[in-house]
């Protein structure tokens, strides 16, 4: 195998830009200082590991759905576990992940938007995942935190005889609004803040930067309608609430 030359300086490139967060959340006293640092040094090696992988699947559609399948799984734990490990909420998050994603790359793929291929499969159906499952997690934690904030005022509603589900109404929206945030703000600095990842990885594969453009925002109104999907029935599953919920880590 040869080493691509520029490997060692990019290794030190993220040496030291690691041991520099590192240091300021050591030195700041931040909760978990080094887990930035892990999270850098995981990502690189399981990106090692599915760029080996890809090499011999990307254009084969059953293993192309096995790669999806997999992140899929991994994502539905990754908020799972985040929002309560819970059988449950293990039903909640896989559905509604499921349904934003799913419906997302039907109308993507059915309209032409996008071509349906396996490479484009693996590529655009990755990102939704993705960004599917970060949207989740904030949803999902921010009705919890909001909950715990207000208990006074669920407390007071339900003893006035509100249902569980209208005593948290308000809170379900504010959750599914600010789990949207990172998104929207994305989709709308695009172009003048910054250049996303897929934009930026077209043209440098050769693609011509309109043909990038198309596919971009494509993608961009893909996460935001697999994220809204995703966010209002993870919600509408999570707001009939009885009891207070237990403080999040």
């Amino acid at each position: 195998m040869t080493w691509p030359s520029d490997l060692f300086p990019s290794l030190l490139g993220v040496g030291v830009l690691i041991a520099l967060a590192t240091v300021i959340l050591f030195f700041y006293r931040a909760p978990h200082p080094f887990s930035p640092a892990l999270a850098v040094l995981r990502g690189a090696v399981q990106l090692a590991i599915i760029s080996v992988l890809l090499t011999g699947v990307i254009r084969d559609p059953v293993w192309v759905a096995v790669a999806l399948l997999v992140m899929f799984s991994v994502a539905v734990f990754t908020v799972s576990r985040r929002v309560g490990p819970t059988f449950e909420h293990v039903g909640m998050v896989t559905a509604s992940m499921a349904a934003g994603i799913v419906v997302t790359l039907a109308i993507v793929f059915s309209t032409g938007a996008i071509q349906l291929s396996s490479r484009y499969a693996l590529a655009i159906g990755g990102i939704v995942i993705g960004n599917s499952m970060t949207i989740a997690t904030l949803a999902g934690r921010r009705f919890s935190e909001s909950v715990n904030e207000h208990w006074d005022e669920v407390e007071g509603w339900l003893a006035l005889g509100a249902t569980p589900r209208q005593s948290t109404h308000e809170l379900t929206r504010g959750a599914v609004y600010s789990a949207l945030i990172p998104s929207t703000d994305q989709t709308k600095t695009t172009g003048l803040v910054t250049l996303p990842g897929a934009f930026v990885g077209a043209i440098f594969g050769g693609v011509s930067p309109l043909e990038a453009g198309r596919f971009q925002i494509v993608v961009l109104a893909s996460l935001i309608s697999a994220g809204t999907i995703t966010a209002v029935l993870l919600i509408s599953w999570l707001a009939p609430v009885k009891v207070r919920p237990a403080a999040l880590k």
